[in-house]
């Protein structure tokens, strides 16, 4: 008999394609992991997965049974909420997905506010790449995101929130940072640090650089935006940092300068998410409405 605990090995090795990473993910030791996959293989008599050079890849059976699984995860934790409301139990805990370029400098407001309102519910945090917690959300392993947007998945709710202004950075004794008038010229042939390339920041910083006829550096990828900041300020190249991070504590102009060419409106777009048949969307239209308020409160007209 095929397990559920069979089938989210199945769909958290096609989002990490690491077997390591789906093993802590999941709790398991990497040999039970390993286990499992190739019980679940037998009793389907299929071959889901095969070893590449960067880790393991879905054979064309595995890409047609991904979609099914992530519906059987995804019913099965609707059940799960509908079991709770059935016997009026409030929720008692909400998995949340975040990525670390806005969870550290926006949720820990929204979490005193929600802890207020609701004393007991707890939000269990996980930070991650955007793309692969839709896919998570999806499947039913997260209850709720956070993240740039688009967010795409099937039968969710996206509910746009908030736009967040991007700034240019520089280092404190770069030229561009001490005059009074830049254009998109002064930044050609500028190099610009990014993050992970699975990140939509990543993304987005490429079209921008492209657009400033700068380059990105492409032999080193920062693991979170104080590593941006920093080398920022040690001279290392440019970067672009959200708005609610440069506010933060953790942000600010200590090592950094703002130095933008006229004009400059770049912007992203943040929004939450939950499945549509989530037996508490409407708390989670809740919770999104307490942190588009909360991050408007930050920006103030910037949001608009």
């Amino acid at each position: 008999m095929i397990t559920l605990r069979q089938i989210a090995i199945f769909a958290r090795l096609a989002e990490t394609r690491n077997m390591g990473e789906a093993a802590v993910a999941l709790g398991l030791t990497q040999p039970a992991l390993s286990q499992q996959l190739r019980t679940l293989e037998t009793r389907l008599g299929l071959k889901l997965f095969e070893r590449v050079p960067k880790g393991m890849q879905l054979t064309p059976a595995g890409r047609d049974l991904l979609a099914p699984a992530r519906s059987v995860l995804s019913a099965q934790r609707g059940f799960e909420d509908a079991a709770d409301r059935a016997a009026e139990r409030f929720v008692g805990s909400i998995r949340f997905g975040v990525t670390p370029t806005i969870g550290p400098y926006l949720m820990p407001s929204v979490i005193k506010t929600l802890h207020q309102r609701y004393p007991d519910l707890r939000l269990f945090i996980r930070e991650g790449i955007p793309d692969i917690q839709h896919g998570e959300l999806a499947a039913g392993e997260l209850d709720m995101v956070l993240s740039p947007l688009p967010i795409a998945g099937h039968g969710l709710h996206v509910e746009p929130l908030f736009r967040e202004p991007l700034r240019i950075v520089v280092p404190p004794d770069d030229h561009l940072g001490h005059r009074v008038e830049l254009c998109a010229d002064d930044f050609s042939g500028r190099t610009f640090l990014t993050l992970d390339h699975r990140h939509h920041y990543h993304r987005q910083l490429v079209e921008i650089c492209t657009a400033l006829g700068s380059s990105v550096l492409a032999d080193y990828e920062g693991t979170s935006l104080d590593a941006l900041q920093q080398m920022v300020g040690s001279g290392v190249g440019l970067a672009i940092l959200p708005e609610l991070y440069i506010r933060s504590d953790a942000g600010g102009l200590d090592v950094v300068r703002i130095a933008e060419p006229d004009g400059w409106q770049e912007y992203r777009s943040i929004g939450a998410a939950w499945r549509q048949s989530a037996a508490f969307a409407d708390l989670y239209a809740e919770i999104a409405a307490i942190i588009a308020e909360e991050a408007r409160g930050r920006l103030g007209d910037m949001s608009a």
